[in-house]
């Protein structure tokens, strides 16, 4: 606010009249939010505030302009008396209204995303719990009482508890429990008319069940007050979904009811607790190598739609990409980030190891840096900023991350880049020159150090930004021999006019006649763009 105050103590002192910013909501009267200083007359008075572009009205210092600020919140300028004209001064204000206006969208822009981020942060936190867990051997009872114990703690909830359908009975146990002894508690049949519990599971919705309504002796072990229910639901490989259990929370620490966005993250935790119960049931159960084949097809397949489609970026850039995990999830990932109509983020990165635990940390980065990099301008300070969101996850789990990220301005003519202990970035140029895009900074995780930027002349059309990670260079055939990277850059080199869809086609046909029917050990990735 200090940045609007200067701005309305600098109107004044241009046109000698004193100017407010009013703001209203429809639960409550305009309040003045800002004004200039030192206070004059207007200040401590309430204008009569219209939905009408600007206005002259008579005030106790003399007769003053109130004009509307544009955009979605009711806000407006008070401004006068002054030695000004009105004439000339309702213009004044309304052109300061507009640059008001710009500003208060701006500040509401900056608290939807730092609203989201916060959100982001439970669920990133509940993900990397609830996938830790589904990497490790675990009972059921165990896995569950983990679970239930994060979601509590995030929501702030007193009691809650985990309930599974048990197909031979048709029940619903209790597996883990919060306010409440998971042996004492009775199970719950499905046509139980007075349980929320099976309502929701029956109705597979959920539901926010206020204190008195529909009480159950089976769950007031756990229920105190309002209770919020979900469903937890389980993606079926055919694509339909079933429902496994229920998950219960109640008795809030803050007295407060539970909220449409605690519903949403529930819900969405819910879903990962459905896996949860699943691998335990298809470890029960040894299910056939076949169907084992084919959860870690869904795997691949889900992981593979967080990838962004090349196209979202066009028509300003022609981006081409392709990710092979070694094994049916992986660590190699690329974002691509439309930031104007002249600029275009291209982002690479490669989590140490592979398999689950890296499709975990690469899930993670994929979704802070979509926040950051609408965020923030700077490549440095997108790195920067994720390298804050995942420094506990990657602390904890002993990982890093090898990352660059350039925006190209075609208008400006650069590629501005941030490079954290990526090997592989390189510039081609149009007459075939090519140079590489320095790793200037360790990887992210690595060292709590802030990454700089760096910039590169950009000719549009004809240049080539080449990312690849290093499961492309230490590809390696039977005999062992690695396939190097100048076999890419040639390939590049040579084929640069071509279409960076038919480039990416031929280094993945290189790797394939080098490896032969050799096993693929790493990930493999390759983004090629022209702008």
């Amino acid at each position: 606010m200090i940045d609007l105050i200067a701005l309305l103590t600098a109107f004044r002192d241009g046109t000698g009249a004193a100017a407010a910013v009013w703001l209203g909501d429809d639960s409550r009267p305009p309040t003045r939010i800002a004004s200039s200083v030192p206070a004059l007359g207007i200040l401590g008075w309430t204008p009569p505030l219209e939905n009408v572009a600007s206005k002259v009205v008579d005030s106790p210092s003399g007769q003053v302009i109130v004009a509307r600020i544009p955009g979605p919140r009711k806000a407006w300028i008070v401004a006068g008396p002054s030695p000004v004209p009105l004439a000339p001064l309702e213009s004044y204000a309304r052109f300061l209204s507009a640059i008001v206006g710009q500003y208060l969208q701006s500040s509401l822009e900056v608290e939807h995303a730092a609203n989201e981020l916060a959100e982001r942060y439970e669920e990133i936190n509940l993900l990397y719990t609830i996938t830790e867990i589904l990497g490790r051997t675990v009972s059921l009872e165990e896995a569950a009482a983990t679970i239930l114990k994060e979601i509590s703690e995030t929501v702030g909830a007193r009691r809650g508890s985990i309930l599974v359908h048990d197909r031979v009975t048709d029940t619903l146990q209790t597996v883990a429990a919060i306010g409440g002894v998971v042996l004492d508690i009775p199970p719950i049949a499905l046509h139980d008319t007075t349980s929320v519990s099976a309502k929701v599971f029956r109705e597979q919705h959920a539901m926010v069940a206020e204190g008195g309504t529909m009480p159950c002796e089976a769950e007031s072990a756990y229920r105190r007050g309002t209770m919020l229910s979900v469903p937890i639901m389980w993606t079926l490989p055919t694509g339909g979904m079933e429902p496994l259990g229920v998950v219960n929370l109640s008795d809030r620490y803050s007295d407060q009811p539970f909220s449409a966005g605690d519903q949403k993250l529930i819900a969405a935790i819910a879903t990962q607790i459905g896996t949860a119960i699943q691998n335990t049931r298809l470890v029960r159960a040894s299910l056939s190598q076949q169907r084992l084949i084919q959860e870690l097809a869904l795997a691949h397949d889900l992981q593979m739609k967080l990838l962004p489609r090349t196209d979202v970026v066009a028509p300003e850039a022609q981006v081409a990409a392709r990710v092979v995990p070694a094994e049916s999830v992986g660590g190699d990932f690329y974002n691509l980030f439309r930031l104007s109509p002249d600029r275009t983020g291209i982002m690479i990165g490669d989590v140490s190891s592979h398999g689950y635990r890296a499709a975990l940390i690469m899930a993670l980065a994929m979704s802070a840096s979509a926040i950051h990099a609408q965020a923030s301008p700077d490549p440095d300070a997108v790195l920067a900023a994720l390298e804050g969101t995942l420094r506990e996850e990657l602390v904890t789990t002993e990982m890093f991350i090898t990352a660059f990220y350039g925006v190209i301005d075609r208008k400006a003519r650069t590629l501005r880049y941030a490079n954290t202990g990526h090997p592989h970035a390189f510039h081609v140029a149009t007459n075939g020159t090519v140079e590489r895009l320095p790793a200037i900074d360790p990887p992210i995780g690595m060292v709590e150090t802030l990454p700089h930027a760096r910039s590169h002349a950009w000719e549009p059309g004809g240049d080539l930004l080449l990312l690849f990670t290093d499961g492309v260079s230490d590809a390696r055939n039977r005999f062992g021999m690695r396939l190097g990277e100048q076999p890419v850059l040639d390939i590049v080199q040579r084929y640069r006019t071509e279409t960076p869809a038919a480039i990416v086609q031929r280094v993945f046909e290189e790797l394939a006649e080098h490896t032969g029917e050799a096993v693929q050990r790493d990930d493999l990735a390759v983004v090629i763009t022209r702008s």
